[in-house]
């Protein structure tokens, strides 16, 4: 049995934890942030937990 491959896309967008649980960035702060508010673009640059309605699917992704 060959080992499974890590999803190279999904391993630079996201990061596992020492307890396991997988962390993301937000969306939306990239670009034309002028018209955000300063309390939202804060917000938008910590990093948030994945829910678990999607971790069945990081889990093959990122199997390692």
């Amino acid at each position: 049995m060959p080992k499974i491959k890590t999803h190279r896309g999904a391993a630079k967008r996201f990061k596992k934890t020492g307890t396991g649980k997988v962390k993301r960035m937000h969306a939306f702060h990239s670009h034309l942030l002028g018209k955000k508010a300063a309390r939202r673009k804060r917000r938008l640059a910590q990093a948030a937990l994945v829910s678990n309605a999607d971790m069945k699917r990081l889990k093959k992704l990122l199997p390692y």
